[in-house]
């Protein structure tokens, strides 16, 4: 999900980044957006997805929590596949992945198909994603991509609502498939390959790398024994990583202050946005008189005014300097809950939403950057790998928290 201006960006890998500014940044977002609608679209449709699959509402959230599993998991996996094997192999891989997802979505009959199905549409989003941001180059174009997933994440919901009315619930989980359309414009204009990459594939550090992000992931879920495998899995991880300091995790990387204060904080911010996401319809519900669809239609108002700002944020953030920006994400983001939590006026809870997705989409454009440029660049879709598994760490713990907000 900064002090500098866009030339300091670009500077220090200025091959790939004029051959990224070949792309058209609307292409770059529609190669990854579309996965934030196919992830909020079962939101509303989680009933009849159940009953079509014959098993309970309850059962059927295991159909999101896959998605946001396989995405968390997939992306450092499709970032080492970009490293390595470079831009053109990363995009048809990913393309199959979406495709044969979709593809058992559409046919599974049973929730035992439906959930692998989802999983790979999840890692093969995890694919685009990657390889978009990293032919970003730029806080602007991060930014246009930044936005589009708050707006895409917007709209999701209802979006997912409309077309299981019209058509089906198999058809609103293909929605993640319209971004395979930028595909060949992607190939045609960007680089085939990234700086190649000697040293012989980390099998042991990538198998630590997704255990533990899978442990994180199922802490909300199991917090006890999730929590308690997340903290071995660390443990073996870092001696991995001392023992293999340039494998599949750099121990460079880790150590690097640049990298890790722009990877916290989008966490941070990730797990605020989804926290109110999943709470403020709730805490309106319990402290106003408004109806379901009132409440829908304002959260979904405010979801798309602030990923607008954040966009424009984005465009003035080299303008402000990077202690400036970080001041105004982290200052926004700890009183976006806070306010939530203690507000009893329905104005201020859809403030606190508007603020929440605001920062995590600023944060996204700015750090995402940050993080980028403080590697080389033969480990720039590492470090975009290893980013946005902070970030789709948040989706996993905002829902936990959300429901100790809503119960206090």
């Amino acid at each position: 999900m900064p002090k500098h201006v866009e030339s300091a960006v670009t500077e220090p890998t200025a091959a790939p980044a004029k051959a990224a500014r070949q792309v058209p940044a609307l292409w770059l977002a529609l190669l990854a957006t579309p996965i934030a609608a196919g992830a909020n679209g079962p939101v509303l449709i989680l009933p009849e997805m159940a009953g079509s699959l014959g098993v309970r509402p309850a059962s059927a959230t295991w159909l999101v929590t896959a998605f946001a599993w396989a995405m968390a998991v997939g992306t450092p996996l499709m970032a080492g596949l970009l490293r390595r094997r470079g831009l053109r192999t990363t995009l048809r891989v990913s393309t199959a992945l979406v495709l044969a997802g979709t593809l058992l979505v559409a046919l599974a009959p049973w929730m035992a198909l439906a959930l692998p199905g989802r999983a790979a549409q999840a890692v093969g989003g995890a694919g685009l994603v990657t390889s978009a941001m990293s032919l970003a180059g730029s806080v602007r174009r991060m930014g246009v991509i930044t936005a589009g997933f708050g707006v895409l994440g917007a709209v999701g919901p209802l979006l997912g609502s409309l077309i299981a009315d019209a058509l089906s619930w198999r058809v609103s989980l293909a929605v993640s498939a319209l971004a395979l359309l930028a595909v060949p414009a992607v190939t045609r204009t960007a680089p085939a390959h990234l700086p190649p990459r000697a040293a012989p594939f980390d099998a042991r550090g990538a198998s630590l790398l997704v255990a533990l992000a899978t442990a994180l992931v199922f802490i909300p879920h199991y917090p006890l024994p999730a929590a308690v495998a997340a903290l071995a899995l660390a443990a073996l991880l870092t001696a991995h990583v001392r023992a293999r300091p340039d494998g599949f995790v750099p121990a460079t990387l880790l150590r690097t202050p640049a990298f890790l204060s722009a990877a916290l904080p989008a966490c941070a911010l990730s797990t605020s946005y989804f926290t109110l996401l999943f709470a403020i319809p709730q805490l309106l519900a319990a402290r106003t008189h408004w109806s379901t669809a009132t409440i829908g239609t304002g959260q979904l108002l405010v979801l798309l005014t602030g990923s607008f700002l954040s966009l424009a944020f984005a465009a003035v953030s080299a303008r402000l300097g990077r202690r400036r920006v970080l001041a105004v994400l982290i200052t926004l983001g700890a009183l976006a809950p806070v306010t939530a939590a203690v507000s009893p006026w329905a104005p201020l809870l859809l403030l606190a939403a508007a603020t929440a997705v605001f920062t995590t989409t600023a944060g996204n454009a700015t750090l995402a950057v940050y993080a980028t440029r403080a590697a080389p660049d033969s480990q720039r879709p590492t470090v975009i790998g290893l980013f946005s598994l902070c970030y789709q760490l948040g989706g996993a713990f905002g829902p936990a928290f959300a429901t100790l907000i809503t119960l206090t």
